[in-house]
């Protein structure tokens, strides 16, 4: 099934107030054209789950500075003063996770739980009394599992049925939340065609993508990403 569809087309299928993943760690594996056709649509209320939230001007911090974003679901975001200054206003509500506890909750989703348990964290401020519970004697934390509406990603190569290849520290991220959301958003820059992509190689497979976006040319933004992946 030829999944390739217009990044309009595509976005327009993204209601206001949606949970919405968006992959990358850094600027590698952003969807950065994705993020600025949701930009240039004005859905609001939105709620991102990312492992950071880009820098000032770039990737998701422009979604929130044009107050699209009303939560943030993070790991952190000492790169970004303009989320740092929003949320200490009040403007950005943000709920923060160690990075290695993100991913295992998206995770779990991804696998068809609905949480699990971890003694990370037991006596910080991360845990809250009502998340404790006792199991054969010892005291363990209850985590939830972490699903989106819908999943924006970026693949280094796809073919036209959906299947992944992701490269470098895009790999942290993409994958897990492929699999976690209920609609998956791909863009790439080079799409093949069925079979050019050998079967051992591919990171995400079709049946977790609903939608493809062929982008026509790198940007300035991928370019950085390119960089950062290759160096």
């Amino acid at each position: 099934m030829n999944k390739i569809k217009k990044i309009e087309d595509a976005i327009a299928a993204i209601p206001s107030g949606a949970v919405i993943m968006i992959g990358g760690f850094g600027s590698p594996g952003t969807p950065f054209s994705l993020i600025d056709e949701l930009l240039r649509q004005g859905q609001r209320q939105l709620t991102l789950i990312k492992n950071d939230a880009n820098e000032a001007g770039i990737g998701i911090s422009k979604l929130i500075e044009q107050g699209q974003v009303e939560r943030l679901i993070t790991t952190h975001i000492g790169l970004n003063k303009t989320a740092i200054e929003w949320m200490n206003a009040g403007r950005l509500q943000v709920e923060f996770h160690p990075q290695g506890m993100l991913a295992e909750k998206i995770r779990t989703a991804g696998a068809g739980s609905f949480g699990f348990l971890t003694d990370i964290g037991l006596d910080t401020e991360i845990t809250r009394p009502e998340q404790l519970l006792n199991w054969q004697g010892q005291q363990y934390k209850v985590e939830m599992a972490l699903k989106a509406d819908v999943a924006l990603l970026h693949a280094a190569r796809a073919d036209r049925f959906g299947n992944l290849v992701y490269d470098g520290s895009a790999m942290n991220f993409n994958p897990l939340m492929a699999m976690a959301a209920d609609q998956v958003i791909v863009e790439t820059p080079e799409c093949l065609d069925p079979g050019a992509l050998p079967p051992n190689q591919i990171h995400t497979a079709c049946a977790f993508v609903d939608h493809l976006v062929v982008l026509p040319r790198l940007t300035s933004e991928y370019a950085v990403m390119e960089h950062h992946v290759k160096h």
